[in-house]
């Protein structure tokens, strides 16, 4: 994949000279199954999945409560599906819903007919539980197929977060004359909690579980560095994985923090998509190489 140029500068609103996004995926046990079916047979692993919506998500809603913080929370149809009262839970608590697959099902050698069924699915459920229509969306494991950005504008999306290539969120070209772009929010792998903490035998993970204070002072770090840059930092994060008690309490700290700075502008994603909108930018084209 290639880009036509690079992304053009964002001016943050209220004097700020960075934005900042604490988004959560409440994967539950779609994740799990859409990599590994026969993990249906294995409670203990669901168990560990099910931690998310069932006591990680609480404990996160809390904090996100006493620091007087909105997020961004994606959530696959199946887990609203499950655990509907959950994802209720999120919209009641203000904070904003957007699309994550119906399954987590990955999307390398999916086609676009089959692509927009679970985009289709995925809506139906949303709007079935929380009685919300979400304006973004991001691909399970952000892996986005060359149709995406077309399927997405067809459905009326504003956003997608799961691209890698730039600090700042830009236009990203859709083909269509009606949409002709969606705001792309970029994302990348350093600021995922699923790399720190995730492991499941014969599934995910190398064995390898960080310290939440090694995890803490990564995030950090790139947050300090988004901020000198001008740039978007988003961090990614997992109810099942961050909710969990030591590792909340770290995140908590990162949260405060980051609330704290008179330079930072803090919002959900949707939030900042809207302002990026605003701006006019000229939409980047994808390439296939």
């Amino acid at each position: 994949m290639s880009l036509t140029r690079p992304a053009d500068p964002v001016p943050w609103p209220y004097g700020a000279r960075a934005a900042a996004s604490f988004t959560f995926d409440v994967d539950a046990e779609s994740a799990v199954l859409a990599a590994s079916p026969a993990a249906a047979g294995r409670p203990s692993v669901l168990s560990h999945q099910a931690y998310g919506p069932l006591t990680g998500l609480p404990r996160l809603l809390r904090i996100l409560a006493r620091q007087a913080v909105r997020a961004t929370f994606f959530v696959p149809g199946f887990t609203a599906h499950r655990h509907p009262d959950a994802v209720r839970a999120i919209a009641d608590a203000g904070h904003e819903i957007a699309h994550h697959g119906y399954l987590h099902e990955p999307l390398i050698g999916v086609d676009p007919a089959a692509e927009a069924e679970i985009l289709d699915r995925g809506l139906d459920a949303l709007q079935e539980v929380a009685g919300v229509r979400p304006a973004g969306y991001r691909a399970p494991m952000w892996e986005l197929t060359y149709d995406s950005p077309r399927l997405l504008a067809e459905r009326g999306f504003l956003y997608d977060t799961s691209l890698m290539d730039a600090d700042v969120p830009y236009e990203l070209a859709t083909g269509l004359a009606a949409a002709p772009s969606i705001v792309e929010i970029p994302v990348h792998w350093g600021l995922d909690d699923w790399e720190q903490y995730c492991y499941l035998p014969g599934i995910s993970g190398s064995g390898l579980i960080e310290t939440p204070a090694k995890a803490a002072e990564l995030w950090r770090a790139e947050y300090e560095a988004m901020r000198r840059e001008g740039g978007c930092f988003v961090l990614t994060a997992h109810p099942f994985l961050s909710g969990r008690p030591g590792r909340a309490a770290a995140l908590e700290g990162l949260i405060e923090y980051v609330a704290g700075a008179d330079d930072v502008w803090l919002a959900p994603l949707g939030d900042i998509a809207r302002h990026v909108r605003g701006l006019d930018l000229s939409p980047r084209h994808l390439s296939r190489p």
